[in-house]
Parts: C-alpha cells; sequence; structure tokens
C-alpha cells in the first residue's frame, strides 16, 4: 500500500479508480487513514492541506501549533501569540504586541524625518511669527541639554512632555530615567536662573489644530507675562 506524505500529485490521482481509497499519513498524530480519490480531488480544489488530518480534532490542534508562535514585544516586552503569516509579513523583523507599542517603538527608533512632535514644529511655526525676537528650539549648548523652547532674552524656557515623561511605556525602569533626566534639567535651569515652564501634552496624540492652539494660548500667555513684568522692571 502506497501512504502519500505530501499533497497527491496528478500522477499520484492516475494510480487509483474514482472510487479507490487512497492512504496518508496525518500531520499531526501520524496515523495512517484513507480517503476515496474523488474526495481527495474535490478537497484539492478548497484547500491543499486539509485531507492531511485524520480529524477535526488533528487539523485544530495541528493548525494552533504551526500557525501561530509566541514572541515578545519589541517595546514593552511583554508576551504575545501572533500567526505565522502576520510575523512574516514584519518588514523590519519587529514585532509588538499593539498598535501602541509599534507606533512609540517607531517613533523612538527612527532613522528619518523629524525627532520632534508635530506640536513643537506647530509651535515654532508659529512662534516665529508672532515674536521677533530670538527663540531656540531643541537647543542643547545653554543647560547642555536639549530644552524644546528657550529665549535667551527673557531666561524662559518650555518643555512639552508627552506621555512618556508621565507613563510607563517603554518600561518602568525606562520612566524613572526619563523623569531623572527631566529633574537634572530642571535643576540644571535653576542654576542658571532659567525659569522653566513644563506643560503636559500627553493627550495629544494625532493633529487636532484645536488643541495645538489651546498649547500655543498656554505658551503666548507665558511669554507675554514675562515681556510685562521684565518691562517692568
Amino acid at each position: 500500500m502506497m501512504i502519500l506524505n505530501n499533497p497527491p500529485t496528478e500522477e499520484d490521482y492516475k494510480k487509483y479508480k474514482s472510487r479507490e481509497l487512497m492512504s496518508m499519513r496525518c500531520h499531526q498524530c501520524d496515523k495512517i487513514f484513507s480517503k476515496f480519490k474523488h474526495r481527495l480531488q474535490g478537497d484539492t480544489s478548497h484547500n491543499d492541506d486539509i485531507y492531511f488530518y485524520c480529524s477535526v480534532a488533528c487539523s485544530h490542534k495541528h493548525r494552533s501549533r504551526v500557525g501561530s508562535k509566541i514572541i515578545k514585544c519589541d517595546c514593552c516586552g511583554k508576551e504575545v501569540k501572533k500567526k505565522v503569516n502576520d510575523l512574516n509579513r514584519s518588514k523590519s523583523g519587529k514585532h509588538f504586541c499593539s498598535r501602541k507599542c509599534s507606533v512609540s517603538y517607531n517613533n523612538t527608533h527612527k532613522k528619518y524625518g523629524y525627532r520632534r512632535s508635530k506640536l513643537e514644529l506647530f509651535l515654532e511655526d508659529k512662534l516665529n511669527k508672532i515674536y521677533p525676537f530670538e527663540i531656540k528650539y531643541n537647543c542643547k549648548e545653554d543647560i547642555e541639554s536639549e530644552l524644546d523652547i528657550y529665549i535667551p532674552s527673557l531666561k524662559l524656557a518650555f518643555e512639552l512632555n508627552g506621555i512618556f515623561h508621565y507613563e510607563p511605556i517603554f518600561g518602568a525602569d525606562q520612566l524613572k530615567k526619563i523623569q531623572n533626566n527631566d529633574g537634572r534639567k530642571f535643576q540644571a535651569c535653576l542654576e542658571r536662573k532659567i525659569e522653566l515652564c513644563i506643560i503636559d501634552a500627553s493627550k495629544t496624540k494625532n493633529f487636532n489644530e484645536e488643541k495645538y492652539l489651546y498649547y500655543l494660548n498656554i505658551v503666548r500667555n507665558i511669554i507675554d507675562n514675562k515681556i510685562k513684568s521684565s518691562n517692568m522692571e
């Protein structure tokens, strides 16, 4: 008796009559089972693999075993079950447990484009049109650490803190490092008599001009009040 270990070919079919049984080995349990030739030919037109299981139970077991894998999220380290097809489609070779982790990882590891948020770019464009004095953006030279917005003539700086400054997106250890760096930055400004204003921008995820104008008004009010107090002195 010939036992098929692979999907039947045209040559295999020619060796059997329509109502003759063809034997094969179950891919899950290795049990030898048989099906009529005409049944196999019908199954082949729908799925080249379906008839290699002796039962529905073996089919489900085998497909769950080879059809998915447990992987670790490249962002947060969480274990998650992913379909093999989805894993193979990843061009970067990186895998994530959620869209949130995917976006977070790509934003912090991208090798092209801007490192700055759309909110920062929006504020730079608007502030440069409103105020005639020098405004620095993402400059490190004044306190040896990056300031999102710094106005030297007013000794005034702004930090636009996203969600990474408040929630452990990359884990508790990374959050602690970010917050420690925030503390050192605040101390450096204090030592140089720079007023540092922290703005919580963690709720702004997508571009929304109404929300961006809200932050612009906050920054403008602080700058205008600083200008007034400086003139009074």
